[in-house]
């Protein structure tokens, strides 16, 4: 067994201790949205364009989105994607542009990923914002809402979302 998959091993261990210890339901901060953070794939970051579709849909300027990808010597440290590597043997994240990202308290962030994914849930988990949504069939415990739609289909999960938040009177209408 290598040491990344060791490592895996350990952050997945710890990962399924700490959301024994988080409540069943996020509470559900009362004000209007006005800031989006997106967490997703790299590879469904490339296909999509978020923050087009956010203003699109909710007229938001104020979106970001932290991408995930795999790490490779050869790529650069970026401000807009984070890899295995920038998160320690004990579940911390120390790269200082994800950092800054989690701790940024938006109105809304979005896990926009369809499968199981160890490192995007522990930046979900990790975000200081206040409501969170995600994709059904992920991990219920981290999302204030989910909302049952593929990877592929973000035109509608961005207007069933905004159904639901104009319900929460979280946007207007």
């Amino acid at each position: 067994m290598n040491l990344s998959k060791l490592k895996e091993s350990r952050l997945r261990k710890n990962f399924q201790k700490m959301l024994i210890n988080l409540p069943e339901v996020s509470p559900a901060s009362m004000g209007i949205i006005k800031t989006v953070g997106v967490l997703t794939t790299d590879e469904i970051s490339s296909q999509i364009d978020f923050k087009k579709e956010i203003e699109l849909v909710f007229g938001l300027r104020h979106s970001k989105i932290y991408s995930f990808r795999k790490f490779d010597k050869n790529d650069s440290i970026s401000y807009k994607h984070f890899s295995e590597k920038d998160i320690n043997w004990q579940g911390h994240f120390v790269q200082p542009n994800i950092k800054v990202f989690l701790e940024e308290p938006f109105d809304l962030l979005i896990g926009f990923f369809g499968n199981n994914h160890l490192y995007l849930e522990k930046a979900v988990m990790f975000s200081a914002a206040s409501f969170k949504v995600g994709l059904t069939g992920v991990n219920p415990k981290l999302y204030s809402l989910e909302i049952k739609e593929t990877t592929y289909q973000i035109q509608s999960f961005l207007k069933e979302l905004k159904r639901y938040l104009e319900i929460l009177k979280k946007v207007k209408n």
